[in-house]
């Protein structure tokens, strides 16, 4: 059987003025999207400008909500109640829902952002939280979450859509969470490393920490970020990695 694997990417993230990442290239190369909601990055002319783009290239569309952090782009640690981080995580996805059905398109998955994603992977009340909220507007929405993390553990709990995530330009510690980007080589810049890193974990069915430790892992979808400098490098790489080793690069199945 013919192994086939998501190739996802966040974007949306520019705001007014401020461009960050080109989104253009990328959505001629992944095939999902996770836009930003306007918290953490993204504003409605941004959203509703990606979902279209999307939406016309057939990349799947999803909710990418984060902390109410503009200036920290997401990438700060908060501590907000879970009753009221639920109502943000509501509020963000409605906003995308909403912008989605006015350019055709629908909202396929939910993906969590920055520093509320890496919280996620660690504590799993604090991820069900979220998911449920989300869930609670969209019952049958697909929850894009960290492999071998607490994410994960939440989803199963849940009983719900989802599909297991890795990161094509991040290294890992060896619990299968992301090492901190204030520490040297958290983030890969290097196309070729990528690539190289991703198809083995894709055909090992692990994930490769920064020491080398394998961590067997589901393995449906693969991020890249789209603020890295090297994304559409990336991104081209690690797809022509994968269908070079004979692994299909395709939406995820819902």
């Amino acid at each position: 059987m013919t192994r086939s694997v998501d190739l996802n990417a966040d974007m949306g993230e520019s705001f007014g003025a401020w461009n960050m990442g080109d989104d253009a290239a990328l959505l001629e190369t992944v095939t999902s999207a996770n836009i930003a909601c306007g918290f953490h990055a993204g504003d409605p002319d941004v959203m509703a400008a990606t979902m279209a783009r999307a939406h016309e290239k057939g990349v799947g569309i999803g909710a990418h909500p984060g902390f109410r952090d503009l200036a920290g782009f997401g990438r700060n640690r908060m501590q907000v109640p879970h009753a009221t981080l639920a109502n943000e995580v509501r509020y963000q996805l409605g906003a995308a829902l909403g912008m989605a059905a006015s350019v055709g398109a629908r909202v396929r998955h939910l993906k969590l952002h920055g520093a509320l994603a890496n919280m996620c992977t660690e504590d799993e009340a604090l991820a069900r939280a979220c998911y449920q909220a989300a869930l609670s507007v969209v019952p049958e929405l697909t929850i894009m979450a960290i492999t071998g993390t607490a994410q994960q553990r939440a989803v199963e709990a849940l009983g719900c859509n989802w599909v297991g995530e890795i990161f094509a330009d991040r290294a890992y510690n060896d619990d299968a969470t992301l090492v901190d980007r204030r520490q040297p080589d958290a983030v890969i810049h290097d196309a070729g490393e990528a690539a190289a890193r991703v198809v083995a974990m894709v055909q090992e069915g692990a994930i490769i920490a920064a020491s080398g430790r394998r961590i067997g892992a589901r393995i449906d979808t693969i991020c890249l970020h789209g603020d890295t400098p090297e994304a559409v490098a990336i991104a081209r790489a690690v797809r022509a990695g994968l269908e070079d080793a004979g692994i299909v690069v395709e939406r995820f199945a819902i």
